[in-house]
């Protein structure tokens, strides 16, 4: 991991801390690292929590240890620690990709699955209008991926057939309609859902899917050239590890807000990363097929895992072809 990883990555924390209600402050649009002073601990550290402190109305210890909260399935991070009037100190591991892509490739589609909200039962009122039970239905598979017990009259989790209203299944199909409720926040309207139906980069619903069916075409692929999915060396995909290396966060966080659509923002951005990240994959004309190249496959088959068991949590199908 870089500095600019790294304050990436820090950056990120503070932009969850703030979504999540936890910190009330403006992102700012950089945070600063630097190399830990001689005395100091870790390998870096930042005063960010120094400067937010008098914006937050919080002191900076508490700063700190909201943004450390964040910080700690950070992929690339062995450690961080508060010292002094709050300062952050990062101690960083030597290969933190391999850790996120085995810890998927070990989990399959539940990756990011756990146990934060065990012991935990939640009632849940009994919902009529379509839009409602739609999310409801997807708010129950968030909080039991938590490992929360939930008590719904409305639905057990179970998928929502019939969703009546403007949104026409038999027009759109199951998924865009889906889709459409389900991306804009609850308290905004849905998406126009005939958009939706287009295969073309603005639809953020055919990015994800078309995300997902690459990596399934990359494995074809690779198989034709001998190349497997192995991770083998370091791969130099900063946006992509860090947006997997977001995602159990980010599923804990849709399921304490009750808001999938937090989830469905962050496919997005999985999606863009892995179509950026996609072209390096595989040998290109000569190039002889290598550690780099297995490395490569297998980061993406990675993602593909986390972009179908996203989807599958809102009730949307992941086509091996689009």
């Amino acid at each position: 991991m870089t500095p600019a990883d790294l304050s990436l990555t820090v950056l990120h924390a503070v932009r969850r801390a703030v979504d999540d209600g936890a910190l009330r402050v403006e992102v700012p649009p950089r945070i600063k690292v630097e190399r830990a002073r001689p005395g100091g601990s870790g390998e870096y550290a930042s005063n960010v929590a120094l400067t937010l402190a008098r914006s937050a109305g919080r002191s900076a210890r508490e700063v700190a240890g909201i943004i450390e909260e964040r910080l700690r399935d950070a992929p690339g991070l062995r450690g961080v620690e508060i010292t002094g009037p709050g300062f952050l100190n990062f101690t960083l591991r030597g290969d933190a990709g391999s850790e996120v892509v085995r810890a998927i490739r070990a989990a399959g589609s539940s990756y990011g699955h756990g146990t934060a909200l065990a012991g935990t039962t939640i009632r849940l009122a009994e919902v009529t209008e379509s839009r409602a039970a739609l999310v409801t239905e997807v708010v129950v598979r968030l909080l039991r991926s938590q490992g929360a017990e939930v008590e719904s009259q409305a639905v057990g989790g179970e998928r929502v057939h019939v969703l009546p209203g403007a949104y026409e299944v038999e027009r759109l199909g199951s998924d865009a309609a889906r889709w459409a409720l389900l991306r804009a926040a609850p308290h905004d309207r849905p998406l126009d859902g005939v958009p939706l139906l287009a295969q073309h980069e603005r639809n953020s619903l055919f990015r994800v899917r078309y995300a997902y069916s690459r990596v399934r075409r990359l494995l074809v692929n690779g198989e034709q050239l001998g190349v497997g999915p192995e991770w083998e060396v370091l791969v130099d995909a900063p946006a992509l590890l860090h947006t997997l290396g977001d995602h159990p966060a980010v599923l804990l966080t849709a399921a304490r807000l009750r808001a999938p659509d937090r989830l469905a923002r962050h496919l997005e951005s999985l999606a863009d990363a892995l179509l950026a990240f996609q072209h390096t994959v595989l040998p290109l004309g000569d190039e002889k097929p290598s550690a780099t190249h297995r490395s490569r496959l297998a980061l993406a088959e990675a993602a593909g895992t986390v972009l179908a068991g996203g989807l599958s949590v809102l009730g949307i199908s992941a086509p091996d072809r689009i």
